[in-house]
Order: C-alpha cells, then structure tokens, then sequence
C-alpha cells in the first residue's frame, strides 16, 4: 500500500462499502467518516459502519454527530410525521427521502478532514441510480464540488474528489463488490428499520434488484424479498 490516504464518506450501506475496497485497491490508506445526522436507522448504519471500520482496519474512523438537517427536516429520513414511500423503481421524479442539499454538507465536513490530515483523495460512494433522484449526487454537482474544495482549501492542499461509481447503476457496484469481496453481509441500506430491513422501501429495492442482477443473494435479513420489475 502506498502512503497516500483517503477519506471516504461511509454511511454503512453497500455503496459506500464498496467505495472502500475500491479506494483501497487503488492503494490508499482509508480514512472513515461516518454522521449521524437524525437518519431513522442512524444507529444500525453506525454500527455497520464501525464494523466495516474494523474488518478492513482503518487508519481512522471519525464519527460525527450532527442535527441540522433533521431539524431543517423536508425528508422521510429526519422527519418522523412523513412516511419512507414504497418503492417505485419506475418513478423519476425526486423522492421524498432526499434530505435537502445533504451531500454538500458531508463533503463539507469531509473536506476538512482531508485536509487536516493531509489526504489526497475524497471518496464518495454516489451513483447514476442516485443522480436519477438526487440533485446533490448528479456528476455535475461532484465537478462543481471539486471546484469549491480547490479554492476553498490552502494553496498547498491537493485533494481529488472521487466518485467511482458515479455514471454505474447499483448492479455494476455489486459485481464489482462481489469481486474484491466486500463484506456486504456488514452492511445496512435499509431507510425504515434497523433489523430486519423492510424490503420494500426504495433503498431496499435497488439493493436487492442489484444483487439479484448480479446473480447472488444478498446477505442481509429481509422482513420480505419481493421481486420488482
């Protein structure tokens, strides 16, 4: 391994998992951060996200705890008077768990962590499936946030914003993770309930499509595992 680190924006979810495997066999060193910000399955992600932490041996893991966004609300994750919608695999139009501008302020707060410890790379686990509903993860947004990160930053500070999945669907993201033998069984995607995940929600749904797609089953517990077409 080189002596180039990376932070890596982990959630506890397969996505960002892989970002991990994939930022390692790049040869960096990782460096987690993980925020609770008011997410319903805030402690199950946290705790995935400490094991995964573990399993690969983390130069750091950084947990940090925020409330704004819950309490700016306006989304079936940090709001408990709205409801996680069923999924529609079909539905292009922005869904309700979109937590406003949420990308823009992790990335913030991974910025200066890369920059305090002299990182090279940010890694963010975003992808095309995400771009469709999420306004924050279009590869437009990552262009203009490397951007702010270059002048926002010291003169001496050098940090590349990877999103290596960005223009993949969840599939391709599983097929790769199943080749560098991410430990998705210590993962959590699920936007309702911390165990079993619900299997219906949006999240659920992607994930397991995905690993259908790639020919495997995923290794979670699912209250059910409905098909969807």
């Amino acid at each position: 391994m080189s002596n180039e680190s990376a932070v890596i924006l982990v959630s506890g979810g397969m996505d960002s998992a892989t970002a991990v495997y994939e930022a390692i066999e790049q040869g960096y060193e990782p460096y987690f951060l993980h925020t609770s910000y008011g997410q319903r399955t805030e402690d199950k992600e946290f705790e995935c996200a400490q094991a995964l932490a573990d399993e690969v041996g983390a130069a750091d893991f950084l947990h940090i705890e925020t409330g704004h966004l819950s309490q700016i609300g306006a989304s079936s994750l940090t709001d408990e008077e709205m409801d996680v919608a069923d999924a529609d695999l079909e539905n292009d139009e922005i869904p309700t768990s979109y937590v406003p501008f949420r990308n823009a302020n992790l990335l913030s707060m991974a910025t200066s962590y890369a920059e305090a410890t002299d990182s090279e790379a940010l890694f963010i686990g975003a992808h095309s499936e995400d771009f469709s509903g999420y306004p924050d993860c279009r590869p437009a947004f990552f262009e203009a946030f490397q951007n702010v990160i270059d002048v926002g930053t010291k003169p001496e500070t050098d940090i590349e914003l990877k999103a290596p999945f960005v223009e993949w669907s969840k599939t391709e993201i599983a097929e790769r993770g199943l080749e560098l033998a991410v430990p998705y069984e210590i993962t959590w995607s699920c936007y309702r309930d911390d165990e079993p995940a619900c299997g219906t929600c949006d999240a659920c749904a992607f994930r397991l499509e995905a690993f259908r797609n790639a020919g495997s089953r995923d290794p979670i517990a699912y209250a059910e595992r409905p098909e969807f077409s």
